[in-house]
């Protein structure tokens, strides 16, 4: 038996405590000069007494408390559709679905009442917005009372909907959140404190709390799935992947965005460096059965209704359903499953709603200011979309496909989202969220906190935050607009606050090509409000500074595309040299 004084204690590995020897990713400045080291920019500050002994098990409650902290901050404020007749906007829509299903029967959720905000959401969102429905009429019967509590603007109400928005962020979002940007920055050599300030910078992205906290909405949730889905194939479980893709598709169908890119990536896995017919069909199996899963209450709860008598030749045939050269016997057992089946996918994929709706910084609404589009039929217009698209995403799925690697996961879903938010067919403001995501966690890599990285994320949520204005302002949230997106800009040593991005010398530092770019972006911007301020657009185009906003959010984020495209490609190894960081299959 060994004595106690031969036991020697684990050195805790300075790594992990972040020691500045171990700081190489851009959050310190060195003074070749004298040698001294200070922050490379105020969020660096502020988190710099963590840089030694403090252990992350302290730290990620702080930084959760402060983001917590300005996510409410933003919900005091006003919200889509506030006494806004005659629809009341997405609060609305949101109340009205919690109200559906859960007094209405399953056979009626994507039928009752299309033109009072009709589900248009996949099955997840029904049984979210069911269970929230069952919450909040317990609390307080009225919130929810089947057509009576229509537009109803009640301040505990509010409060209610606020915090289920916040519940749903913290239980799925921002667990997500933290275990995939530990992963990914260990996965790229970044130590604890460094990947800490990474997390700040992900968990404040304004758009996301100004969306989901501001205008009111539940991204989040379809974000988290996303970004647990990346974290199971960051850490070699592709089977974990596909069931949590499955979960971000199955809330909200705007997660397509990502899907060219998952698909070639786990399609690239099966075959590079080796065909693996097993891992192929375990993928496929897993997948099928995930939708099968995700639909099967749904699906119960018609064959219940139908067991109970009740009967479903009544309603309408979806136009998917109708078009089919097969007949289908209405009697038959299997008719109301198929019906509803239809159904939902008709609410799910809008096809007839046109090209656009609203005013959205991508190429269809800029060519439409020029030229407009109402002109042409609306199956050309389809057609002309759907090859835009593939061919914006082709590049980064066609990489991703031949590399399949891990690092290369977040420009893959940024690059192929922002090829759908660029060319895609209805595409709203809002789902500016899904290309920031993935491009923001580049923060989390390395070299991530580097001018060369931080200063493309930062114009690219800068813009995106931008772009959502006209929006914004429309529920009365311009206030928390400034505040969050300013500080958020000053945090991260962004214009218009700051210039430290782009300071002379740093390493790491942004071509000049690069600066005068990036600078013009930001001038416009702010000349933009100043203009929208104090100007008033003339009586025969009263949309002028809207749509004058989208052009120029449009040419910007076509920028950001080509750079994630471009870093994705020399990544890779394809055009260029990168120094590889180590083998990260």
């Amino acid at each position: 038996m060994s004595s106690p004084t031969a036991h020697k204690p684990r050195r805790r590995r300075k790594i992990e405590e972040g020691s500045l020897a171990h700081v190489t990713h851009g959050t310190i400045d060195v003074d070749l000069d004298t040698d001294s080291r200070k922050p490379a920019f105020p969020l660096v500050a502020f988190l710099w007494p963590a840089k030694g002994t403090v252990s992350q098990w302290v730290t990620i409650p702080l930084i959760l408390m402060v983001a917590g902290l300005f996510r409410w901050s933003v919900a005091l404020w006003g919200y889509s559709g506030y006494q806004s007749p005659p629809m009341h906007g997405d609060f609305e829509a949101q109340r009205h679905w919690m109200e559906i299903t859960k007094h209405l029967p399953v056979s009626q959720w994507y039928y009752h009442d299309l033109e009072w905000w009709g589900l248009d959401y996949p099955p997840l969102t029904a049984y979210h917005s069911w269970l929230l429905g069952v919450i909040g009429s317990a609390i307080n019967p009225e919130w929810f009372a089947l057509v009576k509590s229509r537009a109803l603007d009640d301040p505990s109400l509010k409060v209610y909907m606020r915090a289920t928005v916040f519940a749903s962020e913290y239980l799925i979002y921002i667990p997500a959140i933290v275990i995939f940007l530990r992963r990914y920055s260990r996965l790229q050599g970044v130590n604890v404190w460094e990947g800490s300030i990474a997390q700040v910078a992900v968990l404040m992205q304004p758009a996301t709390i100004l969306i989901d906290h501001g205008h009111f909405q539940y991204n989040t949730v379809m974000l988290g799935f996303a970004i647990a889905s990346i974290s199971s194939m960051v850490a070699g479980r592709p089977l974990w992947g596909c069931v949590f893709f499955v979960g971000a598709l199955g809330f909200k169908q705007m997660a397509l965005f990502y899907a060219p890119a998952v698909f070639a990536y786990l399609l690239g896995i099966c075959i590079i460096p080796r065909i693996n017919v097993t891992r192929f069909l375990l993928i496929a199996l897993v997948t099928a059965a995930s939708f099968a899963v995700l639909y099967l209450p749904f699906l119960i709860g018609i064959v219940y209704e139908q067991y109970n008598g009740t009967s479903m030749t009544h309603l309408p045939i979806p136009p998917l359903l109708a078009s089919m050269p097969i007949h289908l016997d209405e009697e038959a057992w299997y008719y109301p499953t198929v019906l509803q089946l239809a159904q939902s996918v008709h609410r799910i994929f809008p096809f007839a709603r046109g090209l656009f709706e609203d005013k959205v910084a991508n190429i269809w609404c800029t060519i439409h200011t020029f030229r407009k589009l109402n002109r042409y039929p609306s199956v050309l217009l389809q057609r002309a979309a759907l090859t835009a698209t593939a061919l914006a995403i082709a590049p980064p799925c066609l990489v991703i496909f031949l590399k399949p690697r891990k690092e290369l996961l977040p420009l893959a879903f940024a690059a192929t989202s922002w090829g759908f938010f660029l060319c895609s067919y209805q595409v709203h403001e809002k789902n500016v969220l899904l290309p920031l995501l993935p491009m923001t966690v580049l923060l989390s890599g390395a070299g991530g906190l580097l001018p060369s990285t931080r200063a493309w994320v930062g114009l690219a949520n800068i813009l995106g935050v931008w772009t959502m204005f006209p929006l914004l302002k429309r529920d009365e949230l311009r206030v928390p607009y400034f505040v969050v997106s300013l500080l958020w800009a000053y945090l991260l040593g962004l214009p218009p606050v700051s210039l430290s991005a782009y300071h002379e010398g740093s390493r790491g530092s942004l071509s000049l090509l690069t600066k005068i770019l990036h600078i013009n972006i930001y001038i416009a911007m702010v000349g933009w409000h100043v203009v929208e301020a104090f100007v008033q657009a003339p009586a025969n185009k009263p949309d002028l500074w809207t749509v004058a906003n989208a052009i120029v959010g449009a040419g910007g984020f076509g920028i950001c595309y080509l750079w994630c495209l471009w870093q994705l490609f020399k990544k890779s190894g394809i055009v260029g040299q990168e120094k590889a960081l180590g083998k990260m299959q």
